[in-house]
């Protein structure tokens, strides 16, 4: 059975017994609690929860998932992946244990033909109803094992929905491993299906298994997870995930480029490598077309480990370069990839090749390290490679191991562990905030709904103020002074998203003034509005008028409707990759990053965007249903979270984007709009900043006043100041230079006139003088200049109340320069500094300078005998 089929029979399955048929979210979460999407359940989270009603009260889907917490298993194991489809069937307070467990046993043996005799069951410790339920539908207690809370017990890892687990293994023979259940060997026991009961709420814990349970959830529900590649490996006969028709024409062209066979799973380190260049390769194409791009932290370092893993990897093999036509076969076999495809080929190279300079750069500071060590390279070196350079520490053990030395692993092991554990606890720190304010949210909603929001269509509301908060809580009151949250009934202030920064403007009550600051949003539909108070009292309670600044929200809407042009004008000149990663929509300015990998001229860029606006093309607003949406070409943006039923944003024929932001009736509203900047930002992004409307036209008066100042004080016409400037700073660069050549004409004339000054002693000559007026470079220069392989030159001078040494010493002196300054330095006040044959040193007592001078020529005479 091929896995389209695979996956159509489950979704088909569930679809005939009342179960809504719901895409795949993307990789990179709407929770900011979770840095990928690691489980089918993610997006139905709220639900769980109790936050948000479905429509349906069941559903089904196929999700895509990306783990990186087994990483190190990947390659070694015939069953774990990092990225992976989740097959899942979902219940929100309708049905539980006894509908899943009964629909489970005959999906797997009725329609994927799974032998019941090789299928093996665990369930949670004490979850006696799970294990009657098996048993009635005709398991074996043989068959049934009872495991603890690290096997079946399951929760995204973090606070959250959480529940008892049950599993379904599948037996694949002797040749797998031992004999004895998955509680023995999980190699030979797969696990396929988990069965999740989730009915209860997990708090933070010290570890991954180690946190309190909190209470029951508002309903029970059910959360399943099938993994795709799991099932398709035993229902194709195939010894691993990397064989099955998903993975196996990256497999194919992997052996292709080795120039060899994959050896199977026969435990040697080239079949390790073939899995992991296979399998990451998928992870890293799938990672990248959702919008995620190698970075230092978060999830960019995530994909960036799969990377250089992948690398190191097909290395081995003989591979390089490997990402390229690799990644190239995955889109090859997942066509919803194809429209990303020169995106996900640029990124690879272009990381394949700085990784490669990081290799290269990190080799020469290992070959260092390796030199200067005489059995063990410190943990601590090893980490500076990792930590600064990202060189990865096997490939530092195995060049250790090469030249006959060890690793201290104890300590890299102990200083990465700490790196670690700082980042998580900062990590917890913010989650706890989020955590608690998302509370206070969660039992406002609870008492009185989510904030009506009417800004699209006025800019003042009659409104009710529901609650007050601050950093601690529900307050009771605020006062003239007080700088707190407001919650509002209704409210015209568009909460900030989807790049557009938040509202402004006054809030008044029969008993005080507020001005709103910032309005940012809470949980989905609750706004919050970030106020100080003017004057007077406010309670919860209060009848309120709330009205925006309205000349602000009109200049943040000309910002935005010029972004949507801003994008449509990049994609059709760079081409389709050129996708919007990021926005900050302001008024009369917005900064756009977007996909590419190298710099752009702005300047055709620019003439598009303005003469398209120019042609004032209508902007037309309109709501369908995400699918439809879809359908009609709208383009989603990357990060954004959509309701089911969404707000199209159509300008002219160029641009159709789903937005819940303000924007202009007309393009020339919007305009002009004047790029200010362009750079890079990562690898693969680029920022374009610009201004828009009034604040572009103020840009352009400063900038042509600025012009005319110029050519004034030249004395030409504006049109002539370019030249006139170019000239006269290339005859300033002229002069300069013939003023250099004379400065050093002039040190050199000095060099000889030092020449009679030096001291003959029997192992070589000595010349100790002060020349005032000199820098430090003044000195060096010149003795480099009087120098010879057996001399020693000591130099003094003071300019600006500064006093500066130089000592020079010749190559055949074993002697160092550093110190015969010592002694002087610290009389002068200050230190000595260089290596080997010349050094210098400074001070803040120029009139010790002679004696300064007379110490050090008195350490240089006793060397030279």
């Amino acid at each position: 059975m091929r896995s389209s089929d695979i996956r159509s029979t489950f979704l088909g399955f569930f679809q005939e017994r009342d179960h809504r048929v719901v895409p795949s979210s993307p990789l990179v979460p709407s929770d900011p609690t979770l840095l990928l999407t690691n489980a089918g359940m993610n997006q139905f989270k709220p639900y769980f929860l109790g936050e948000t009603t479905p429509e349906h009260p069941r559903a089904v889907s196929a999700q895509r998932c990306a783990r990186t917490s087994d990483i190190e298993n990947v390659g070694r194991t015939t069953r774990h992946a990092t990225f992976f489809e989740m097959l899942g069937n979902f219940s929100f307070g309708d049905y539980f244990k006894e509908e899943a467990i009964t629909w489970a046993w005959e999906l797997f043996t009725r329609h994927y033909d799974l032998d019941p005799e090789r299928l093996w069951v665990t369930v949670y410790r004490d979850d006696d109803e799970a294990h009657r339920l098996w048993r009635r539908i005709g398991v074996p207690s043989d068959r049934i094992q009872r495991l603890g809370m690290e096997d079946n017990y399951w929760s995204m890892g973090i606070p959250g929905p959480c529940g008892p687990s049950s599993e379904l293994h599948y037996d694949r023979g002797p040749s797998f491993g031992r004999e004895g259940g998955p509680a023995v060997d999980g190699e030979r026991y797969q696990e396929l299906w988990n069965l999740v009961f989730m009915q209860n709420l997990r708090g933070e814990g010290s570890g991954k298994d180690d946190y309190p349970i909190l209470g029951e959830l508002p309903a029970r529900n059910i959360d399943t997870g099938l993994g795709l590649d799991r099932l398709a490996a035993i229902l194709q006969g195939v010894d691993t995930v990397c064989e099955t028709d998903l993975l196996s024409p990256t497999l194919r062209l992997v052996q292709e480029r080795a120039g060899r066979a994959y050896p199977g799973r026969d435990g040697s380190d080239d079949s390790t490598s073939f899995r992991v260049v296979t399998e990451h390769s998928r992870s890293i194409a799938f990672l990248i077309a959702d919008g995620v791009l190698p970075a230092r932290d978060g999830r960019g370092y995530v994909l960036r480990r799969l990377m250089r893993r992948a690398i190191r990897h097909a290395r081995r093999l003989g591979i390089d370069p490997a990402l390229p036509d690799l990644t190239s076969s995955v889109v090859g076999t997942y066509p919803e990839l194809a429209p990303q495809s020169d995106l996900i080929r640029q990124v690879v190279t272009s990381e394949e090749e700085a990784f490669g300079r990081t290799l290269r750069q990190g080799t020469r500071l290992l070959d260092t390290a390796i030199t200067r060590a005489t059995s063990t390279i410190s943990g601590r070196t090893a980490f500076e490679l990792h930590d600064t350079y990202g060189f990865p520490i096997d490939l530092t053990i195995d060049a250790a191991r090469s030249a006959g030395l060890t690793v201290d692993e104890d300590e890299f092991a102990e200083l990465l562990d700490r790196q670690r554990r700082q980042a998580h606890r900062a990590g917890q720190d913010r989650k706890g905030d989020a955590v608690a304010r998302q509370d206070h949210y969660r039992r406002i909603t609870a008492r009185h709904g989510l904030t009506d929001f009417v800004g699209h269509h006025t800019e003042t509301a009659e409104t009710r103020i529901t609650a007050l908060l601050d950093p601690t809580g529900e307050l009771p009151s605020a006062h003239e002074g007080d700088e707190i949250d407001v919650i509002l009934t209704r409210s015209p202030f568009y909460a900030e998203s989807g790049g557009q920064v938040g509202d402004t403007g006054m809030i008044r009550t029969t008993g005080a003034t507020l001005h709103v600051l910032d309005t940012q949003l809470g949980l989905d539909g609750l706004h919050v509005h970030t106020v100080r108070v003017l004057n007077g009292e406010l309670r919860p309670g209060d009848e309120a008028e709330a009205s925006i600044d309205g000349d602000r929200r009109a200049a943040t809407a000309r910002s935005h409707s010029a972004t949507h042009v801003l994008h449509a004008m990049l994609r059709r000149l760079l081409g389709d990759h050129a996708t919007q990663r990021g926005s900050r929509v302001e008024p009369g300015r917005l900064r756009f990053d977007f996909a590419h990998f190298s710099p752009v001229d702005t300047v055709p860029v620019q003439t598009l965007v303005n003469d398209y606006l120019l042609d004032d093309p209508e902007v037309r607003v309109w709501e369908t249903s995400r699918s439809s949406a879809k359908k009609a070409g709208a383009l989603a943006m990357f990060g954004e979270k959509y309701n089911d039923d969404v707000r199209v944003v159509d300008i002219g024929d160029a641009s159709r984007e789903l937005c819940g932001g303000t924007h202009v009736g007309h393009g020339s509203q919007a305009g002009p709009v004047h790029i200010v900047g362009e750079s890079s930002i990562g690898t693969g992004l680029r920022r374009i900043e610009a201004l828009t409307g009034p604040d572009a036209l103020r840009h352009y008066d400063h900038q042509t006043h600025l012009l005319n100042e110029l050519a004034a004080l030249l004395n030409v016409h504006p049109n002539e100041a370019p030249d006139r400037l170019r000239q006269r700073l290339e005859t300033l660069a002229a002069t300069q230079r013939e003023l250099e050549e004379l400065h050093r004409t002039n040190l050199r004339v000095q060099a000889q006139h030092l020449t009679p000054h030096k001291e003959p002693h029997p192992n070589g000559w000595l010349l100790a003088q002060t020349i005032p007026g000199l820098t430090p470079s003044d000195l060096r220069t010149i003795a480099t200049d009087v120098l010879t392989p057996r001399g020693v030159v000591i130099l003094g001078t003071t300019a600006n109340d500064k006093t500066a040494l130089v000592a020079a010493v010749g190559t055949d002196l074993d002697i160092t320069a550093r110190d015969l300054l010592t002694s002087a330095a610290q009389e002068l006040g200050g230190g000595a500094g260089g290596k080997g044959r010349i050094a210098n040193a400074g001070g803040r007592h120029p009139e010790k300078l002679p004696h300064a001078i007379a110490t050090a020529a008195a350490e240089a005479r006793a060397l030279l005998g």
